[in-house]
């Protein structure tokens, strides 16, 4: 349980949001506490990735307010309150001239880290997610595999040592034995670091397998958040439908058995 103020991250305070004059999000509440994963779920269009474009002041609410450890990202000079905030996506979006380590030292770089300091970190962050620093450093992007791009791309989210990620639907582009790999890494670094991480994703069993949390959003409203056992009970019919997939899978396995 979180019963604090001071627990909260990221907060979204009656937040409404139109877009090409369509709403996204209506009167939103919700609370992201330091430490935890929070994934959000939802349809198509429901207003997900959205919700992190809030968060990293890509956007603005029409209404309401979306705080920030604490400060409202308007109150945020835009440029700082990014580097502070570690982004992935499916589309890594690594630069492709550059080698793996100027890609995870591009942001420590910008802030003004020594030379020595960056080396050594993106060397750390290759290892923590399950790189050889001495292999992979010197290779460009079109060298790698998928699965590789998106370790360096975890490793990027992480070099300046960030407390917030934003991950939008991060595995998804991945084969289902990579993603498998990648979501036991996600664990393990989860375990070891205790980032607050909001991750965006499609995929519900994804969400069990990662969150502490779930959040479903539907029609620009948050439907249900809690932890993955209370969801997974969840009879909303704007929550059921997305159980569903992962309910048939489970009941195909056991008549396999």
């Amino acid at each position: 349980m979180h019963d604090t103020s001071e627990a909260v991250e990221v907060a979204f305070e009656a937040v409404e949001l139109r877009l090409g004059g369509r709403p996204v999000l209506r009167g939103l509440d919700l609370a992201v506490f330091r430490g935890e994963t929070l994934a959000l779920v939802g349809r198509s269009g429901a207003g997900k990735s959205t919700l992190l474009r809030l968060v990293n002041r890509m956007l603005l609410p029409d209404r309401g307010r979306v705080v920030v450890r604490g400060r409202a990202t308007s109150d945020w000079d835009p440029i700082a309150l990014r580097r502070q905030i570690g982004y992935v996506v499916q589309e890594i979006a690594l630069f492709p001239h550059m080698t793996v380590r100027q890609n995870v030292g591009i942001v420590p770089a910008l802030l003004g880290w020594a030379p020595e300091r960056i080396a050594a970190r993106t060397a750390e962050v290759l290892g923590l997610v399950g790189l050889d620093p001495g292999e992979h450093s010197t290779r460009h992007p079109h060298e790698l595999s998928g699965g590789q791009r998106q370790r360096v791309g975890v490793a990027r989210a992480l070099a300046a040592d960030p407390g917030l990620l934003l991950m939008d639907e991060p595995f998804g582009a991945l084969d289902p034995v990579t993603r498998s790999e990648l979501h036991r890494e996600f664990r393990a670094i989860q375990d070891r670091l205790r980032k607050t991480i909001v991750l965006v994703t499609h995929d519900m069993a994804e969400a069990f397998a990662l969150a502490s949390r779930i959040g479903v959003l539907a029609d620009g409203r948050l439907a249900a958040v809690d932890v993955p056992r209370e969801i997974a009970r969840a009879e909303d019919p704007r929550v059921r439908p997305l159980l569903e997939p992962l309910l048939e899978a489970s009941a195909a396995l056991r008549d396999a058995r």
